[in-house]
């Protein structure tokens, strides 16, 4: 399995696509909006700047890329419009992903987005600053950008995807699983750990080289509550459903064992412990605030709720629409594409027995760092 090659989230519209399913991602920017205000604004206030780059790592598509822009530009126009002595910023946004994804979904989409922009802006009585959109392919595991070039870097749940399958992680070692599940051996929890702690060092030194003196950081993604490495929440509970799906497929003769026991998803969920330890292991950012938040895992659409004994039924649909707009181009990758509808229907029933049996509600973590480049 190559990443860069292999990986993106499920393009275009249709009913499995990321588009329309990452309702969780588009909570989290929400609930996390407040720090990226808080950035944006005493980034301005610090640096002053004529000109800003903003660079939205692992950014996907849809309409939650647009929605981070929107907020950049709101709150910038209204930081603006506070100090009438500044003269109006302008802003050169690029929207980064590995090259798989569906930018051309970005740029079909981005004419709407500006006339929308301007009417929420004139109705306001506000002059929204002059800015521009750009794409920038690559993973973010690289250097991206010049030196000392990037006012602000902004990440929304892509951090926690890994550059590869843990090293040395061979197909002998997590048998019947495809993530850190109940029986996965202690040794490959910590391949895992040792592959985030390895990567995220990596990430971090790429932007210090390419983020501005007193520039600043805000990076978001899955993580868990626990320190236990084997309890990451409802994101534990997903994968450990996934792995009884495909583990369900070998014994009916669809998948071969050893294809299952070879395949391992290239994601970790940190604790804030780990990434406090990891910031201060770079030694160039300080943590200006770093946030846990519990988030509903329900995937289902907020303005149309279902209740009743149907309820369990729609969660775990649409659970399993957003498990497989995020997962499917690996799992195609390493199975075929034959098996997805057999494999996404046995999750849903999986996970709509598992809702039905569930005492206390589980949640998905997100963990929030505020990071500032040290003068």
């Amino acid at each position: 399995m190559k990443i860069d090659r292999d990986f993106h989230m499920m393009k275009g519209d249709d009913e499995f696509s990321y588009a329309e399913n990452s309702r969780i991602q588009r909570r989290a920017i929400l609930t996390t909006r407040p720090m990226v205000e808080k950035a944006v604004r005493e980034m301005c206030r610090d640096l002053h700047p004529q000109s800003m780059t903003i660079v939205d790592l692992g950014c996907s598509f849809g309409a939650n890329t647009l929605l981070f822009v929107s907020d950049v530009i709101t709150t910038i126009c209204e930081n603006s419009n506070n100090a009438i002595e500044e003269s109006a910023i302008e802003i050169q946004f690029f929207l980064n992903d590995l090259p798989s994804n569906d930018f051309n979904h970005i740029f079909q989409s981005l004419e709407q987005f500006e006339q929308l922009t301007k009417q929420h802006f004139t109705c306001r009585g506000l002059q929204p600053p002059p800015y521009y959109v750009a794409a920038m392919a690559g993973s973010f595991y690289t250097r991206l950008f010049p030196s000392n070039s990037v006012h602000f870097f902004h990440s929304s749940m892509s951090v926690m995807w890994l550059s590869q399958v843990p090293e040395n992680l061979d197909g002998s070692m997590n048998k019947g699983n495809v993530y850190i599940g109940a029986t996965t051996p202690p040794m490959v929890a910590k391949l895992y750990q040792d592959q985030f702690e390895k990567d995220f060092l990596q990430f971090l030194r790429m932007r210090c080289k390419e983020i501005v003196p007193r520039g600043r950081m805000v990076l978001t993604l899955v993580g868990r509550r626990s320190k236990d490495v084997f309890d990451a929440g409802r994101t534990t509970i997903g994968f450990e459903l996934l792995s009884q799906g495909l583990r369900t497929l070998v014994a009916e003769g669809r998948v071969e064992k050893e294809k299952l026991d070879s395949f391992n998803i290239p994601i970790y969920c940190p604790s804030v412990d780990e990434l406090k330890q990891l910031v201060c292991h770079n030694d160039l950012l300080d943590i200006s605030d770093i946030q846990l938040f519990e988030m509903d895992g329900n995937c289902m659409d907020d303005s149309e709720p279902v209740e009743g004994p149907a309820a369990a039924q729609a969660i775990g649909q649409s659970t399993s629409a957003a498990l497989r707009a995020a997962t499917e181009s690996l799992i195609a990758s390493h199975f075929g594409d034959s098996i997805l509808d057999e494999l996404f229907t046995l999750f849903t029933r999986y996970f709509t027995s598992y809702i039905e049996s569930e005492v206390e509600k589980s949640a998905i973590t997100i963990i929030t760092l505020y990071l500032q480049v040290k003068h």
